[in-house]
């Protein structure tokens, strides 16, 4: 038992995921001053760079690799990190700094959906009466008044929402990836790819990709902390954790999302807010829980997939 107990990690999955709470100290205010594509240029460009050593021999891995693999990179990089954090960041621009952190908590309902599209697997009905109640929270936190929509709140959720999906997309196509790929060539490849596509973006759209030199400090925050840092706990976390308490600890993230906008930005979501922001933690908690201990989980592998893992 003591050597459970020392090689358990749920207390760093709890540290990385409250370091993605604290995303908004530095995403919020820089989306109120600069272009969403240049605020994450600049951080697939540090990341990039801080990669560099790893990207070659990931390169040479990735061109070996099955051409599923590779599309399955690209679409990572081009979409589940350059495009997904930019819609992130904008929506911060939109909307409060508590709801689109909170907002990704729906991840999993995502991920589940996808994968049913694109590994094949199997939705059970069981699915349904966890979503349904996630959509009803969603919906709640999302909207001061929830009879009363603004363009610009269902405009900030909507980015919100897409992020999540598109970083949904990223975990399941990351799933298939991994067979082939190890996670630091996943890593590199990832940004660098994410690093070309907002170059071609910015040209295409005429975005300036210039800052501030004042900038540098809260993007190189934003890179190395909520990023780099927050996503190597995590997955080197996950290893010596079980998913349930995995789940359990990453609720430091709505958690802390919550505290910074309240004190760091004087943010007072209503009570049906709340009341939303604990329907939709709940229900993703009692997701994983069932998905991890029911006899018959939400979603099943296809019949050929089952056979290979037996």
């Amino acid at each position: 038992m003591t050597d459970t107990l020392r090689a358990d990690r749920t207390w760093l999955v709890a540290l990385a995921a409250s370091l993605w709470g604290l995303s908004a100290l530095w995403r919020g205010p820089l989306a109120q001053e600069l272009p969403s594509l240049a605020i994450v240029f600049w951080e697939h460009a540090m990341l990039t760079l801080l990669l560099l050593p790893w990207l070659v021999p990931a390169v040479r891995r990735w061109r070996a690799a099955s051409l599923r693999t590779q599309v399955s990179v690209l679409v990572i990089g081009a979409g589940s990190s350059a495009l997904a954090t930019t819609l992130f960041t904008a929506a911060f621009r939109l909307g409060d700094p508590i709801t689109p952190q909170v907002l990704q908590k729906l991840q999993p309902f995502i991920a589940l959906a996808l994968a049913a599209v694109l590994l094949g697997e199997r939705l059970r009905r069981s699915y349904l009466l966890f979503l349904a109640p996630a959509v009803v929270g969603a919906w709640l936190m999302t909207f001061a008044d929830p009879l009363a929509v603004t363009v610009s709140s269902a405009q900030a959720a909507l980015l919100a929402l897409g992020a999540a999906a598109l970083w949904a997309g990223g975990t399941v196509l990351g799933r298939a990836a991994s067979a082939e790929l190890r996670f630091v060539d996943l890593t590199a490849l990832r940004f660098a790819v994410g690093l070309v596509t907002l170059a071609i973006i910015a040209g295409f759209t005429g975005t300036p990709l210039a800052v501030p030199l004042s900038a540098a400090p809260s993007i190189a925050a934003l890179a190395l902390l909520p990023g780099l840092a927050a996503m190597t706990l995590y997955y080197r976390a996950l290893r010596h954790t079980p998913a349930s308490r995995a789940t359990l600890a990453e609720l430091t993230f709505p958690l802390t999302a919550a505290l910074i906008g309240v004190i760091a930005f004087g943010s007072r979501p209503e009570p049906t807010q709340w009341l939303g922001m604990a329907l939709v933690v709940a229900t993703v908690v009692a997701l994983s829980l069932h998905e991890q201990r029911a006899p018959q989980p939400s979603v099943r592998a296809p019949e050929r997939a089952e056979a290979l893992q037996r």
